[in-house]
């Protein structure tokens, strides 16, 4: 299955470099020389990386079939993909959105709702809850909160701390936890990452 890992946006400097809105935990390995994506909204079907660059918090691409800014501002908009069943992730315990989306959640056994996205956060990425009473959840994916995703079982376990699942409700004032008193920030998270209409790159809990 496809994954939308980046989309591209407007171009740095005179040869062909441009910016990307990044969808991936895992930038430095996914923009690695060589690496092919495929476009979609480009002029070409393909791009080759030949170069990727931190400009503070933003990723600077050069590809091999760019070589020019003129070319580049041609790539404005464009999605770049890359096969999911090719790749492998550093981390055991990571999990792609679309792995993710339709499994049942439960507390101490009981179906409670069902996941509904993934949303990758600077601090913490969160599962994107309906549950039965017809609000949504937020729920810090980390693994004192999340201990278990079983996609063969179609469930994942949920140990929500006291008051998680009203923070939602009609008339709550309350922010969403968004997982900093349990676990720290993602290895290689970036600020802006997020995007739940997209389905992003591989999301790892953190065990700590």
């Amino acid at each position: 299955m496809e994954v939308l890992v980046a989309r591209i946006g407007k171009p740095h400097g005179i040869k062909g470099e441009v910016t990307v809105q990044l969808f991936t935990d895992a930038p430095e390995d996914r923009f690695e020389p060589g690496a092919v994506f495929r476009a979609e909204g480009a002029p070409t079907a393909e791009l080759t990386v030949t170069k990727a660059r931190w400009n503070k918090d933003i990723l600077i691409v050069g590809f091999e079939q760019i070589p020019d800014r003129n070319r580049a501002e041609t790539l404005r908009g464009a999605s770049l993909f890359i096969d999911s069943d090719t790749t492998e992730d550093d981390e055991e315990d990571a999990w792609y959105e679309h792995e993710l989306v339709g499994l049942y959640a439960r507390v101490d056994g009981e179906t409670v709702g069902k996941v509904t996205a993934l949303r990758t956060m600077a601090v913490q990425d969160l599962l994107v809850v309906e549950l039965t009473g017809g609000h949504e959840a937020l729920v810090p994916f980390v693994g004192k909160i999340v201990p278990e995703v079983n996609p063969e079982g179609g469930y994942v376990s949920i140990l929500p701390p006291a008051g998680l699942f009203d923070l939602n409700t009609p008339g709550s004032n309350q922010a969403p936890d968004d997982g900093d008193d349990v676990s720290g920030t993602l290895p290689g998270t970036l600020p802006g990452t997020g995007d739940s209409d997209a389905d992003s790159d591989a999301a790892g809990r953190t065990d700590s």
